[in-house]
C-alpha cells in the first residue's frame, strides 16, 4: 500500500531525536491501538500559528489590543456580555487558519488507520484538519471553527470561512446571535466526547502520543497518565518544554510533521505487507 504524500517536510532531526524516533518505531511495531493527543503545534506546519508557543498568535504575557487577556476575550462570559468583542478575535483566529491544508503529520495519522486495529485522535484544534486529512476517529473536544450554531434556535450550518460576516453575525432564520460551535474559555467540553474518550481508554491503548500541545488541560493530560499507570509507552513530540516532558518515555524535540514523517517512514520500511 503506497501512501499519498504531500511534499516531505524539510529539516533534519538531532541525534537525540533520531534515537527517539528509533525507540518509538520499536514500540509502534508491537502496537494495535494508538492514541494521538494533538494541539496547536500539530497544525504549525500547515502555516498556522500556535497560540502560546514560540511565535504564538497570543502569548500569555501579552494583552489583546483591547487591553484584555485573550482567555477573557474568548470566554463564555465575555460572549454573553459582549459577543461583538469575542467575534472580533474569533475572526482573527479564522483568518490565521484560512487556506490551511493538512500537513504531512496529519497525513501520517490518517494513514495509520489502515495499519492498526484502532487509531484515535483527541485534538484541541478547531481547524478540522485531522478530518480533512481522512482520520476516521477524531474527538475534537474543543469543536470546529467552521460549524456555526444559533444561540437562539440552535440552527447549525457549515462555512468555509468568515469572509463577509457582519460585526455580529446573526441567524438567517430567527436573527439570533450566531457563534462557532467551539468551546470558549470557562465553558465545558462536550460530555459525550469525554465519555467516548473514557470508553476508548478503558479498552486500552498500546501507545499514546502527545503532539504539539502544552498539556494544560486535565482531559489532555489524563490519557498520558492513564497509559503510564497501565505500563504503556508515552511519546511527546514538541519543540517546547511542557508539563509532561519529564514524565513521558520518549521526548522528541522536533516539529510534528518532521517527526511523524520519519517515524512512519521507518515503520513502513519494516512493515511486512508494504
Amino acid at each position: 500500500m503506497e501512501p499519498i504524500r504531500s511534499e516531505d517536510p524539510a529539516g533534519e532531526l538531532s541525534e537525540d531525536d533520531a534515537r527517539g524516533v528509533e525507540r518509538v518505531v520499536q514500540r509502534l511495531r508491537k502496537a494495535r491501538r494508538v492514541l494521538a493527543v494533538t494541539g496547536a503545534g500539530m497544525s504549525a506546519d500547515s502555516g498556522m500559528p500556535t497560540y502560546r508557543g514560540v511565535g504564538g498568535l497570543y502569548r500569555s504575557e501579552r494583552l489583546t489590543p483591547h487591553g484584555i487577556a485573550i482567555e477573557e476575550v474568548l470566554s463564555g462570559p465575555m460572549f454573553e456580555a459582549r459577543p461583538d468583542l469575542t467575534w472580533n478575535y474569533l475572526k482573527e483566529i479564522e483568518r490565521a487558519c484560512r487556506g490551511a491544508r493538512p500537513n504531512r503529520g496529519h497525513e501520517v495519522l490518517a494513514e495509520m488507520d489502515d495499519y492498526f486495529d484502532a487509531v484515535w485522535i483527541l485534538t484541541q484544534n478547531v481547524d478540522g484538519l485531522h478530518q480533512e486529512a481522512g482520520s476516521k476517529n477524531v474527538l475534537d473536544v474543543h469543536g470546529d471553527l467552521h460549524t456555526l450554531r444559533c444561540t437562539n434556535c440552535d440552527r447549525r450550518s457549515r462555512v468555509d470561512d468568515y469572509d463577509g460576516f457582519d460585526d455580529l453575525p446573526r441567524c438567517p432564520a430567527c436573527k439570533g446571535v450566531l457563534r462557532p460551535d467551539v468551546v470558549l474559555f470557562n465553558e465545558s467540553v462536550d460530555p459525550n466526547k469525554i465519555r467516548r474518550l473514557e470508553i476508548e481508554l478503558m479498552k486500552g491503548f498500546d501507545l499514546v502520543f502527545s503532539i504539539g500541545t502544552s498539556s494544560l488541560f486535565d482531559y489532555i493530560v489524563a490519557p498520558l497518565r492513564f497509559a503510564q499507570a497501565a505500563g504503556k509507552p508515552t511519546v511527546e513530540i514538541n519543540p517546547d518544554f511542557t508539563a509532561m516532558t519529564d514524565l513521558v518515555d520518549v521526548k522528541i524535540r522536533a516539529r510534528a510533521a518532521l517527526a511523524l514523517d520519519r517515524i512512519w517512514d521507518d515503520h513502513l520500511a519494516w512493515w511486512p505487507h508494504t
